[in-house]
Parts: structure tokens; sequence; C-alpha cells
């Protein structure tokens, strides 16, 4: 058995960077996917006669895709369409005010002015620079590092750096101390979201994504899902063998290593190393087999990040001038993450995100029917609670009843309308009870709780968005070449004959 024969388990972000990878370096790769196409999370819903981007909806960090594909001799222009958008998010309030980000920070400083004061608009400049001193600290020693460590993270940054990330304020708290007006609050809050989290127990640390997404939010023509396609077929090209419509039952072991994949048909593919990029719920839990599943340290219930209750649909909206990406704001939005985290429900009003697909940042932009992608928050219990017809009912009534307090009026219809419950994520995501980003970043632990690339199994490597750095596509895309990184830099290691490779991180711009 060859050890450059690799295995990547999941067609998701992280499975086909990491599969890019690995061909690119000579190493003979299959990738076993149980749906019938790739993508993952970033899934795209056919509703009568149109695709709808139904996961990830906004394309930032570009540098990640450049950096791939510049290893691999192409340009990432060559093979998806990036539309920049001046308009980051619309944003919105039951009271019938409205606010908008911008990409560029004095446009967004002048309409807080105009929205909150002056005040607020000085305290989103100083938010905007702590966020960026935070992305700029962790950048190279943990988003870009193989694996969290606080050591190595102290080593890099020194103990003032550490500070300066304010790992042990919660960010709801910290967003006090920029902001007086609430709205203002709860708007930068949503950022925990992102990483599946609340922020009232999220540590103030997530700022970092206001300067992530304020450095550039795309717009991919054709869709989010055209990443997926375009990262598949360049594999496909260098040789990476796809395999989808079936699971890989179990990861075979031999003589203390990995040895490859039994399949859930019975078939047997023989690898020397394997990459898994399922949740590593999943693993835990012995979905893959025992000897994987001691690898990997269960997520417990409690920790588990957002879910989500989702509509796709065609319909006509009205009453509100949406934007692509459009945020309408509950009343109470610390009620809304006790329901969801502390009584494990869905709550009686939730935060509403729109993406408009056939918009751009301009309202005028948009058509009636168009493609609408709804999202509410929801608890991870998809894996012991069903959502029924009527429960669903009822959500639907509270998440578009929520909208027209903003507004916003959806005429759906049920033969053009798809919804997805955490019942319907878990079954798709094995393991995650419908949890989307992994454990959530609760804590100031919670980071550095994600595994990293390599395990204590030799020849199993793990990448996604629950393991390190972190959930999102770009990270997931990182998480993907660093466990190729690793695998690579193992395999040179093992034929060096007793000479020691260093370990080490990614190169960074």
């Amino acid at each position: 058995m060859s050890r450059r024969r690799v295995v990547v388990v999941g067609a998701g972000t992280a499975g086909l960077c990491t599969a890019l990878s690995l061909a690119t370096h000579g190493l003979e790769v299959t990738v076993v996917e149980r749906s019938d196409h790739p993508g993952g999370k970033m899934r795209e819903v056919v509703v009568g006669a149109q695709r709808i981007d139904s996961g990830p909806t906004v394309f930032t960090m570009r540098w990640v895709f450049d950096e791939l594909f510049e290893a691999l001799g192409e340009r990432l222009e060559d093979h998806v369409a990036l539309q920049p958008l001046s308009v980051l998010a619309r944003h919105a309030w039951t009271d019938g005010s409205q606010l908008d980000l911008f990409a560029d920070e004095e446009r967004t400083a002048d309409a807080i002015g105009n929205f909150a004061g002056r005040s607020d608009a000085e305290g989103f400049r100083a938010f905007s620079a702590d966020a960026k001193k935070i992305f700029n600290v962790l950048k190279v020693p943990f988003i870009c590092a193989p694996a969290a460590s606080m050591t190595s993270l102290l080593r890099s940054s020194g103990f003032r750096d550490l500070t300066a990330i304010r790992p042990f304020q919660t960010l709801w708290k910290a967003l006090g101390g920029y902001f007086s007006d609430p709205r203002l609050q709860q708007l930068f809050g949503r950022y925990a979201t992102y990483c599946g989290s609340s922020p009232f127990d999220a540590p103030a640390t997530l700022m970092l994504v206001a300067h992530v997404e304020r450095a550039g939010v795309g717009r991919l023509e054709g869709g989010m899902y055209r990443l997926a396609s375009a990262l598949s077929g360049v594999a496909a090209r260098r040789g990476v063998r796809f395999r989808y419509g079936i699971d890989v039952s179990s990861i075979i072991c031999e003589f203390g290593r990995v040895a490859g994949v039994r399949l859930a048909n019975g078939e047997r593919i023989e690898a020397g190393n394997v990459v898994v990029t399922a949740d590593v719920a999943a693993l835990a839990q012995g979905l893959l087999g025992y000897e994987a599943a001691r690898t990997a340290a269960a997520i417990p219930d409690k920790a588990r990040s957002l879910s989500a209750m989702t509509w796709s649909c065609v319909a006509a909206s009205s009453g509100f001038p949406l934007l692509r990406h459009s945020v309408f704001f509950s009343r109470d939005y610390r009620s809304e993450f006790d329901c969801i985290f502390r009584q494990h429900r869905m709550p009686n009003e939730p935060t509403v995100y729109v993406c408009a697909q056939d918009r751009n940042d301009e309202p005028a932009a948009g058509k009636s029917p168009e493609r609408l992608f709804i999202l509410a928050n929801a608890p991870a219990i998809g894996e012991r609670h069903r959502f029924e017809p009527a429960e669903i009912s009822q959500c639907a009534k509270q998440t578009f009843g929520m909208l027209q307090r903003c507004g916003l009026t959806i005429a759906t219809t049920p033969e053009l309308t798809v919804v997805t419950t955490p019942t319907d994520f878990n079954r798709m995501f094995p393991g995650t009870g419908g949890a989307l980003y992994g454990r959530s970043s609760h804590g100031w632990m919670a980071s550095f709780q994600r595994p990293g690339a390599r395990t204590k199994l030799p020849g199993l490597y793990l990448a996604g968005g629950s393991a390190h750095p972190g959930p999102g596509v770009p990270m997931a895309a990182l998480s993907g070449r660093m466990a190729a990184a690793s695998l690579i830099e193992d395999l040179a290691s093992t034929a060096s004959s007793g000479k020691t490779v260093m370990r080490g991180g990614m190169s960074m711009r």
C-alpha cells in the first residue's frame, strides 16, 4: 500500500482544497462524498427552475483563494467572476430605522453619525481600528497556523498583544464600550453568529470578523456554488478521482496506522493516508469506526454552535428596499439567544437574514418574483427533535411576521419554497444535531478546543469548519490546505532517513 495514496472524506470546501493541494504535489487522491455533488454546506437548492444559494452567501478573504490558485499556477479570476459590493449589508429594526454598512470605513462612520450621533461614529472608528489590530495579531500565529496553541500565540505575539485581542471579555460587553446606541451593539454583536455563537457568550476577539468583512465582500456571478464547481473541476483535471453518492462507513486501521476506508457498500479503498472533513462530532461518535473515534473529543450538546431554519424560495417582495444582504433585528436580542442556547427552542421573534440573490447593492436591481434565501438562527437539536409541519408553519409565521414588522412583505407559495430545518441539517451532516459551525465560540478557550490537522492516529488528518481555524468558507479552505501541508510534510519526514523536518505554518502575505 502506497503512503502517497490518499482518501479525502467529503467534497466540501475543505475537502476540495485538500484534494487540490495534494494532487498538485503528485499524490493519488480519491474524494468520497455522500452527496451526489460537491460543495458540502456550500449548497444550492433548486426551486422550480431556479437555483438558489442556500448555504454561505458571502465571499470574503479573497487572498485565501488567490494563494490557493497561485500555488496551482492559475488565477482565481479565470474560474469565477467576482464583483465587489460597496454596501456590505442593510440593517433594519421594528421601529422603522435602517442603517447600511459600507466597504468604505468613512462612509460607514458618516452613516452611523447620522443614525446614532457623533459619539457612536467615533466609537465605530475606534472599533474598526481594534478589529483590524485583533486580526493582524492573530493572522499568522493562529488563523494560519496548523493548530491552535496558546503557547505559540504567546511566543509569537507576547502578553501585551494577547491582552489586546480581548479574549476574556464578551463581545457584547466590549461593544458597550464603543456604542451607546443598543441597535449598534446588536448590529455588531451579530458577528458572533458568523461563528455560530451568541454575542453574550463569545469573546470580544470575534470583533475581527468586522475587519474581515470590511476588507472586502464579494458577489460571485452565478452564486457561491460556482466556487465549489470551479474547485472540483480543477481538481478533476489534475487527476483527483471523485466518488459521489456513497458513504464512508469506517476508516480502516492496520498495524497502528490508517490503511484506507470502507464504503457503505462494503468496498474497500486502500490508502496510506485519510483526510476527514466531516464534522469532528461524527468522528467522535464512532460514525467512522472505533479507531478513528479515539482521535477526536466529543462536543457536548451544550457546546454546539447554532443551527438554522431556512427558506429557499422564489417569491414577490414588497414594502422594503432590499439589497443583496439585509438583516432584520428582533426586539429582544438576549432573549433570542437564551431561547436557542439555554432553552433549546426557536425564539418567538427571531433576527432574520435575507439574501436577495437577483440584487446587488442597489434596491432597483431586484425583480419580482425573485430568488430569496431567508435564515433564522435555531438550536442544534436535529437528532432528537423532529420539526413537524405544524411547528415549521409556526416558525414561518414568526419569521415572516418579524419581517413585516420591519416593513418587508414576502409572498411565498408552497410549490416555490423549500424549507430546511435542524433535523434536515443533521441528516445532511450526521452527528451534529444540525450545528453548522462545529463547536460554538463560547468562552476564551473554545478556539483552542478545535482540533488541528494532525491526529493521534498516524495517517489520519482533519480539516473542515469544525476543525482549526474554524467555520466559514475561507477558514475551511485554510484548514484544507493545512491538512494537505501537514500530510506532505509528514511524508517527507518519513522518507528523510531520520532527518527532522520542522513543522511550520503557511506562507502569508
